[in-house]
């Protein structure tokens, strides 16, 4: 049905400040209009001699990083009060430092520098219940100053990347430019789930050449999301954004305040606005996604594709946290949806995809670690009802990867992703990924 598939090229793009700065100036400690659509910022410093300091500021408040010349530490200053953070484990940088990042991801706030070419995070801080970051009034009021070198600030990028989705039709086709591929990503921040956001890529598969590791995948586009329910912006994440007709439908999963307690849910957003290019902050509803006959307390993941006037939407639910499990639903619209299947006996599958092979729409997904004996490592193959097909005849990168097929110029291609953690121990999980295409063989 589908063939061998194989590694042909691993890329990963990590950049705190997203594209072209929105600022470059020499640092002289005065502050610039920095003004953000969403809690996502990135600062970087020149720091040619043996110290420097960033800092944001918004009405009442100095959010700063410093390098001493030993030791990177926050302050979080609120009118005549200071409070200094430091790690006492992580906060000692190796070397000397040539750049020194201060980032905002949603409530987080991180001090990062540059040690032998790569960023290390050096100290981190929740504001959560400082003030509210998420308040468009305070992010557009947001300004940044620097101390030691050259200025660069602008809005974040990322880490790494995961949760790859091709950019597709309602009908399921992917939206190819000759040799290049529009996906959607999560762009991975310092941190868990809460420092990601969603994010639009073209892949050149034509361009995958090892002596230029970064030049096929191209950053072109961010986009952050209004709740129906909730004030403030989010940088939610596990997207799929489909072209329907003259419009845009983002589904998306509200893993930017993700806790067990709050859980995650789907999301949906329709605009004619073109959410390939640039910064988008989108409204959404619910989507609401049914989980009739068995225990749920998340769902995430969405993906839709629309057969004969009837929506099928893939995506996971988790009985708790974390043991999950795919699940398809049909329906006219995709805001009257009716459960179709659920492999409620699986606890670690996710990344629910339909995909149209030879005629037949499938579903496939992937199999993590903590499955249960012969459901692990894999990426399993179903029909819509999901009885087992199989699985994929391809290599399975470490975490979670998605299984995101395409067909270009005669050949089966993959783009998924890895666990691979990046900028030092502090972070923890969530800073993955590379990006891992393959071919077929």
């Amino acid at each position: 049905m589908l063939p061998r598939l194989e590694i042909v090229r691993r890329l990963r793009p990590v950049d705190l400040v997203a594209g072209t700065p929105a600022l470059d100036v020499d640092a002289d400690g005065q502050s610039h209009p920095l003004p953000r659509p969403a809690p996502y910022a990135a600062a970087v410093l020149d720091v040619d001699s043996r110290r420097g300091s960033l800092a944001f500021r918004v009405p009442g408040w100095r959010l700063g990083g410093t390098w001493d010349g030993e030791r990177v530490s926050l302050q979080v200053t609120h009118g005549h009060r200071t409070q200094e953070l430091r790690s006492r484990r992580h906060g000692r940088t190796q070397g000397r430092p040539t750049r020194l990042g201060l980032a905002l991801t949603g409530t987080h706030l991180t001090a990062l520098v540059e040690e032998d070419g790569h960023w290390v995070a050096r100290a981190r801080v929740d504001l959560r219940d400082r003030l509210d970051t998420r308040d468009p009034a305070l992010l557009a009021a947001l300004q940044v100053e620097g101390e030691g070198g050259r200025l660069a600030a602008g809005g974040f990028g990322q880490l790494g990347l995961r949760d790859i989705r091709l950019v597709t039709t309602a009908g399921g086709e992917p939206l190819v430019e000759g040799s290049r591929v529009w996906l959607s990503a999560t762009s991975a921040g310092p941190g868990f789930f809460d420092t990601g956001h969603t994010s639009i890529w073209r892949l050149d598969l034509e361009g995958l050449d090892p002596a230029r590791p970064t030049e096929a995948l191209e950053h072109a586009a961010d986009l952050y999301f209004r709740r129906p329910d909730r004030p403030g912006v989010f940088g939610d994440h596990a997207t799929h954004v489909v072209r329907d007709g003259d419009r845009w439908l983002v589904a998306t999963s509200t893993w930017g305040d993700f806790t067990r307690t709050r859980g995650v849910r789907a999301t949906i957003a329709e605009t004619t606005a073109d959410v390939l290019h640039g910064e988008h902050v989108l409204g959404t509803c619910e989507l609401p996604l049914p989980t009739d006959g068995f225990t749920s307390v998340g769902v995430w993941d969405p993906h839709l594709v629309r057969r004969d006037d009837t929506w099928h939407v893939g995506y996971v639910s988790a009985r708790k946290f974390f043991r999950f499990h795919p699940v398809v639903a049909s329906g006219r619209t995709l805001s009257d949806l009716r459960l179709r299947s659920a492999a409620t006996e699986r606890v670690a599958t996710e990344g629910t995809t339909l995909l149209e092979v030879d005629g037949e729409l499938l579903v496939l997904a992937s199999d993590g670690r903590d499955g249960r004996r012969g459901e692990r490592e894999r990426f399993p193959v179903f029909d819509l009802d999901l009885a087992p097909r199989g699985a994929l005849d391809a290599p399975y990168p470490t975490n979670l990867p998605w299984p995101t097929l395409l067909r270009h110029d005669g050949r089966w291609w993959l783009v998924a992703f890895n666990g691979r953690p990046v900028c030092g121990p502090l972070p923890g999980y969530g800073t993955h990924g590379d990006v891992v295409v393959m071919r077929e063989a």
